[in-house]
């Protein structure tokens, strides 16, 4: 009775169109003054110690890297070097989306910015080409998403802050589920590029693969110096996060030299901005954790399906239809901050690795985005191509319907998430 008091309160709120940050933090205060006698001055402390946390710090650097790297000619260089390696492939342009694509998360962390940065430059090329235009927007739509499973990765921030799992365990296992996942998404695009007789490019040379490869170097090694830094110890996932911020800057303004000092300003804006706004969701997010944890919900609902006899079968297929019902209404950093620490407790009770629920929690947070009616990556996508969301929910369909596939198998064969950071001793059998 009490869970529904609180969700149906959250839902009311949200309905009117309030912000989810707001709805959290009012749904928590009014049920505290109403219905508890919790001092309401408590509340104050919990907004302190939600963001006291220091891995918090690597949110604001890996937006800031992020929006660097977008306004910074990086992803032209990764284009040009993903083009020479497929562009002779069945929808050479579009499997050198997919690749881009995979390459820019595995530097941003944001799906948003890879969409944005990838879609911006191939689309206009693909059009050119005489690639159907909802062939172009269902693949950078789709493998944009890869942002957040690709490390590093904001959201997998956020799920290890509401978790208390570890960052760096989390960016290595994104490592094979990202990448087999880009694979399959490629597979489905040369696939139907195959089928339709779409466009190919002449094969580049090597000394033309090689050229592009130089070219972008330096964007590149950003993905050796973050992943490399956190898996051998050299630095934390966070001081990493300072790192790739500072290594951004120095590489647009002074080595591609696509970004004027001028422009610094507008960038750092920005940051705090979508910063700020971030931090604002993990602050009411702790407030609503506490109100669950303080009213017994997640220990009643792992109660209820112990009882039930659901088993970890059962309990993770209700988790991927809660998480794919959810994002048809938030964003995945809400759905991860909301969510997270109800399910979680009842994953542990289950015998489910941490890191493994993570990654599945992901995987959901992927698929959210390229769905209506709230797929981020949609209205991302809908802004570049000037083309409406129902035309864009037709476009992706063959894409997202290979992402649901590899959710099932993500799933329920747990190797894939856990045998790199198992291999790597980041976890201990």
């Amino acid at each position: 009775m009490t869970a529904a008091i609180i969700f149906g309160l959250l839902l009311a709120l949200m309905l009117t169109g309030m912000p989810i940050s707001i709805s959290l933090g009012l749904t928590v205060l009014t049920f505290l003054y109403f219905m508890t006698e919790v001092p309401i001055e408590s509340v104050a402390q919990k907004l302190f110690t939600g963001i006291e946390k220091f891995e918090i710090m690597a949110i604001p650097f890996f937006v800031l890297a992020g929006n660097f790297l977008t306004h910074g000619g990086v992803a032209k260089r990764i284009i040009n070097f993903a083009t020479s390696l497929v562009g002779h492939m069945h929808g050479g342009l579009g499997l050198a989306g997919v690749a881009a694509c995979a390459m820019f998360a595995a530097i941003s962390g944001s799906s948003p910015a890879t969409v944005v940065a990838i879609g911006a430059i191939l689309l206009p090329a693909m059009a050119k080409q005489g690639f159907p235009k909802r062939f172009g927007a269902g693949i950078i739509t789709t493998s944009g998403s890869l942002g957040i499973l690709i490390p590093p990765s904001i959201v997998m921030v956020m799920y290890a802050i509401s978790t208390n799992t570890s960052i760096g365990a989390l960016f290595v296992a994104g490592v094979v589920p990202g990448l087999m996942l880009a694979t399959l998404l490629g597979v489905t695009t040369w696939y139907r590029a195959r089928k339709f007789n779409y466009p190919r490019m002449p094969r580049a040379s090597s000394r033309e693969v090689f050229r592009a490869f130089m070219d972008s170097v330096w964007g590149l090694m950003l993905i050796v110096i973050i992943m490399g830094g956190i898996y051998t110890g050299f630095f934390t996932p966070t001081e990493a996060a300072a790192v790739s911020a500072v290594y951004a800057f120095v590489i647009c303004v002074f080595v591609y030299k696509d970004m004027r000092l001028r422009d610094i300003p507008k960038v750092l804006l920005a940051s705090a901005n979508m910063s700020s706004m971030l931090l604002y969701i993990i602050t009411n997010a702790a407030l609503f954790s506490f109100l669950m944890t303080h009213e017994n919900i997640p220990q009643a609902m792992s109660n209820w399906i112990l009882e039930h006899g659901l088993g970890v079968i059962g309990f993770l297929l209700i988790v991927n239809l809660v998480l794919l019902a959810a994002g048809n209404f938030m964003d995945p950093a809400s759905i991860v901050l909301i969510m997270a620490p109800i399910l979680f407790p009842i994953a542990m009770k289950l015998g489910i690795d941490p890191i493994h629920f993570g990654i599945l929690i992901i995987v959901n947070m992927e698929i959210g985005l390229c769905h209506p009616p709230v797929g981020l990556n949609l209205y991302v996508a809908s802004g570049i191509t000037r083309m409406g969301i129902t035309e864009l929910t037709i476009a992706v369909w063959p894409w997202l319907m290979t992402m649901l596939g590899f959710l099932v198998i993500v799933t329920y064969i747990p190797v894939i998430s856990l045998w790199l950071p198992t291999t790597l001793g980041m976890i201990i059998k």
